[in-house]
């Protein structure tokens, strides 16, 4: 099973593509999306949406897992957000491929077995568990490969519940 994750954002959205065949994970891709501040918001969107389907184009995933909205003290950000996080479901919707959402606790807590870890606790653990070589750096790159994680790791356990 391949997943696309996705960290969204309207100044970087990350991205993380893994394979899971049976109880093995590996990263096929992962980086950054990044947009101009000086663009207009809607050239931006367009940017993301059509980066996000050269990446479902080139990878062919069973699903695409986002990380949800976070409504922190800036809501002007979450609607930026929830922007990117819209032109990304559509570019899935769009090819068929089935999206799945998990809040950042969840993520957390599939990768660190902490829903309340540190960024630089899931870099690591994104490393280890994808057997890099090299933690990923840039922080939305690895959380959208934590989220990508979070969806391979829970999708047998649902698979199971669904045939029930």
């Amino acid at each position: 099973m391949i997943v696309l994750g996705i960290d969204p954002g309207t100044a970087s959205t990350g991205y993380g593509v893994v394979e899971s065949v049976g109880s093995r994970l590996r990263a096929l891709d992962g980086g950054v999306i990044e947009t101009a501040a000086a663009l207009a918001l809607e050239l931006r969107l367009a940017q993301i949406h059509a980066r996000v389907g050269e990446l479902l184009d080139e990878h062919s995933p069973d699903a695409l897992a986002v990380e949800q909205l976070y409504f922190g003290a800036n809501v002007r950000t979450a609607f930026a957000v929830g922007q990117a996080r819209g032109v990304v479901l559509l570019a899935a919707g769009m090819r068929g491929v089935p999206c799945r959402s998990y809040t950042p606790q969840q993520v957390k807590g599939a990768v660190c077995g902490n829903g309340r870890a540190a960024k630089d606790q899931v870099q690591h653990m994104v490393g280890r568990l994808l057997g890099l070589t090299e933690v990923p750096q840039a922080d939305h790159a690895a959380d959208a490969l934590a989220v990508a994680i979070c969806d391979a790791n829970r999708m047998p356990l649902q698979q199971a519940v669904a045939s029930l």
